[in-house]
């Protein structure tokens, strides 16, 4: 899908700006005849068509002609391609007109814009198609047509009907989005190729496109065709940026600049071999110079109303990095929202990737951390090892001979500071008393670490309820055994009473 804004075209007075495939933003400027689901922001032309790589430049983004600038025919890849460098024209730079043409000149055909305009007004205001009052319900129904930005709209019986378009001022599916500007120098050589394969087929066969390439640029062994970068594209498309270096005889080498690589795959027969490649587009990334910016901001494309632009204008969130450019209709929104979808799952890729990347850091850290320790406690343990046989080679060294003055010395410096530390009051008391106050914080510090449960409220209440009842049947259990005491009390008298009045009848 294509976006053209600019002025109608009709004339060769004026640069035609080239008619964009789907997946790209065709040009600012005069439109020709596009094919597909391209969108034109002017009047229908009648200039033919410049193919797929126009014969002239296109701007990083696709925007048109290069704000007014083209390419000599005499210049770029056409001249020299099998002698010298490779590239005769490499240091000629391309001509440029002395006046903004093209895709800011003016519209030249204002009488046929404005019969159009007026026919346009007839069709919806005043059809004089039947003299009755279905003219009223036809003109409705031009409205409609001319809402929807599709169909014919007949007004009159001897003027060819007005043809609606997504294009024409009074469609209503039109909106103002923002777009990236390129910020790379003509100097940097960066061209995009879009490629109608996926991006596993590009990444898998990017030796054999490269070799393919350097065939399409004559086979020359100056120079070398370079990727820059592969990007996943929406409907199975992939971008590719190449750059190519040439290499001169005395071992000095440059990037051949984006307005002559573009201008040599502008050319009819190299534009096929293209083709055959699988590219479905063309444009150099290079970055718009501020007359240039100023101008388009300043004109409002065809069929938007400048109310609109103005605010888009004025609610861009970058105006240094970021372009308001129009969107009409629903095939451009749903690109645009493919767009975005994509570069959402590229960005999660790259998080997730991030993410990986920051676990495995984390694990190196802590690994290393591991082995510092361990080197240290091994350091450690040699300076030990090599104190004691310092001190085992010194006492060898010194055996046999009188303990002298400086040694005397040393020695009772250490029985000094001996003393201090075993004093009481002193360094050893303090290390004590440190000591136990750590063990006293290390078995609190184990007592808070110990794991708390809590009890939820109504369960609470319930164990409580349970056991209440509990507590009221172990009281009555032993009521209960208590009078079974006392009645095991009185059968027990009566019985004593029985026997000592039968021991008393016998006797």
């Amino acid at each position: 899908m294509a976006f053209n804004f600019g002025t109608p075209s009709g004339t060769s007075g004026t640069a035609a700006a080239t008619a964009a495939p789907a997946g790209g933003f065709g040009g600012f400027g005069t439109t020709s005849t596009a094919a597909g689901s391209a969108f034109s922001f002017s009047a229908p032309t009648n200039t033919g068509t410049t193919g797929l790589f126009g014969g002239t430049q296109n701007k990083g983004f696709g925007f048109g002609t290069g704000f007014g600038t083209t390419t000599g025919s005499s210049t770029g890849l056409s001249t020299g391609l099998g002698t010298g460098l490779g590239f005769g024209g490499f240091n000629t730079q391309p001509q440029q007109q002395s006046t903004l043409g093209g895709l800011f000149s003016q519209p030249t055909q204002v009488p046929t814009q404005s019969n159009q305009l007026i026919n346009t007004a007839s069709a919806l205001s005043a059809p004089t198609l039947l003299g009755d009052e279905r003219d009223a319900i036809l003109a409705k129904w031009n409205q409609l047509q001319a809402f929807w930005g599709t169909g014919k709209g007949y007004f009159n019986n001897n003027i060819p009907p007005v043809e609606f378009t997504q294009e024409n001022p009074f469609c209503r599916f039109k909106a103002v989005g923002y777009s990236c500007m390129p910020n790379n120098k003509d100097e940097d050589g960066l061209v995009v190729l879009v490629f109608n394969k996926k991006e596993t087929d590009i990444r898998s066969q990017q030796q054999q496109l490269v070799e393919s390439l350097h065939k399409v640029l004559g086979g020359n062994q100056t120079l070398a065709v370079n990727v820059e970068g592969i990007k996943t594209l929406p409907d199975d498309q992939t971008e590719v940026v190449i750059y190519v270096v040439e290499r001169s005889p005395n071992g000095t080498s440059r990037r051949v600049p984006a307005t002559t690589l573009y201008a040599h795959f502008e050319q009819a027969n190299i534009k096929t071999q293209l083709q055959q490649l699988g590219v479905t587009l063309s444009m150099t990334r290079t970055e718009l110079s501020p007359a240039q910016i100023k101008q388009l901001l300043q004109n409002p494309p065809a069929g938007v109303d400048p109310i609109i632009w103005e605010q888009a204008k004025v609610d861009n969130p970058d105006s240094e990095k970021l372009i308001p450019v129009p969107m009409v209709g629903f095939k451009e929104l749903l690109r645009r929202l493919k767009v975005q979808d994509q570069m959402t799952k590229q960005h999660q890729t790259r998080l997730d990737i991030i993410s990986e990347d920051i676990s495995e850091l984390q694990k190196n850290q802590t690994t290393s951390m591991a082995k510092i320790a361990q080197y240290k406690r091994k350091l450690m343990d040699l300076s030990h090892r090599t104190l004691q046989v310092l001190i085992k080679q010194e006492i060898q060294r010194k055996s046999g001979y009188a303990i002298q003055a400086d040694e005397e010395q040393l020695r009772v410096q250490l029985d000094t500071i001996q003393s201090e530390l075993n004093a009481p009051t002193q360094f050893k008391g303090r290390l004590n008393e440190l000591m136990s106050q750590i063990r006293m914080q290390n078995h609190f510090g184990a007592v808070r670490s110990e794991e708390r449960y809590y009890i939820d409220a109504d369960l609470l209440r319930e164990i409580k309820q349970h056991l209440k009842q509990q507590q009221e049947g172990l009281s009555h259990l032993i009521s209960i055994i208590k009078d079974d005491l006392e009645d095991i009390k009185l059968v027990e008298h009566g019985l004593n009473e029985t026997i000592h009045v039968r021991g008393s009848v016998f006797s």
